[in-house]
């Protein structure tokens, strides 16, 4: 009989202790599980489609068979939970709310296109345009700024200290309706409708969440949503800002900081 020692037990105990932390970890961190992973930015490549019209569509608006799609494709890895989050907010269906098979179905959509605003730093900032015609011809936009370190999309309370949001909408507010005073000028046929047409639109602390980024600034965005009959006369809904003028409300810490700095 083989006597073992204390100082064996305690070997083995070890050894066996360890080898099942080993399992443990590898349980549960498989290979195959989503990574978080910030990025400085992202490698996008434009994938264009032409949607072909048939049948009744195609006959009833030959001038319409066809219609041009361009849209972006984020590269990279699989597993990356950040650009998960992106590619799933941009899943073509998301942007404008239909599908390519919708489009093709349907005479409306001439031209459907993007832009990248900004690519770096850790923000990817798009906008998307889609063109078509109805009664009217029009044109429409979808902007989209996101946060690469977490793949979500940037918020006025993660980029603006939240003491300085009351004014900063204020400042926007104040350009919105010099511009309303100058298309009233401008439009002396609409004087007698103009506070109907306009008495309601202000800049508030809600609109605040729409802004696109660029290297030199800040565009706050405001749709009047005027109806097409109007649309003529709507606000411009861009107001850009240098980070100049807007350095004391942007957060030191956050995604913007690198522009403050």
């Amino acid at each position: 009989m083989i006597a073992i020692n204390s100082m064996q037990i305690k070997r083995r105990f070890l050894i066996f202790s360890l080898l099942l932390l080993t399992f443990i970890g590898s349980a549960e961190q498989p290979g195959s599980a989503a990574t978080l992973d910030a990025l400085p930015r992202v490698n996008i490549v434009k994938r264009r489609t032409v949607i072909v019209r048939k049948g009744k569509v195609a006959r009833d608006f030959p001038e319409r068979k066809r219609a041009v799609v361009s849209y972006p494709v984020i590269n990279g890895p699989k597993n990356s939970e950040v650009l998960n989050k992106i590619r799933a907010a941009l899943d073509f269906p998301n942007i404008f709310g239909s599908s390519l098979k919708e489009y093709q179905e349907d005479a409306w959509l001439t031209d459907f296109d993007y832009k990248v605003n900004y690519n770096q730093n850790y923000i990817l900032d798009l906008t998307f345009t889609q063109s078509g015609v109805g009664a009217y011809p029009d044109t429409q936009t979808k902007h989209f700024a996101f946060n690469l370190r977490n793949g979500e999309l940037l918020k006025a309370s993660d980029v603006f200290n939240a003491d300085g949001l009351d004014m900063l909408a204020y400042r926007v507010n104040e350009i919105l309706q010099v511009e309303i005073k100058k298309i009233i000028m401008d439009n002396p046929e609409i004087k007698g409708d103009a506070e109907q047409m306009f008495g309601a639109l202000e800049f508030k602390v809600g609109n605040l969440d729409d802004f696109a980024v660029s290297a030199k600034g800040l565009t706050f965005l405001y749709d009047a949503e005027f109806p097409h009959a109007i649309r003529a006369v709507q606000p411009g809904g861009r107001y850009y800002f240098p980070y100049a003028q807007i350095r004391n409300y942007i957060k030191r810490d956050g995604p913007l900081g690198v522009f403050v700095r």
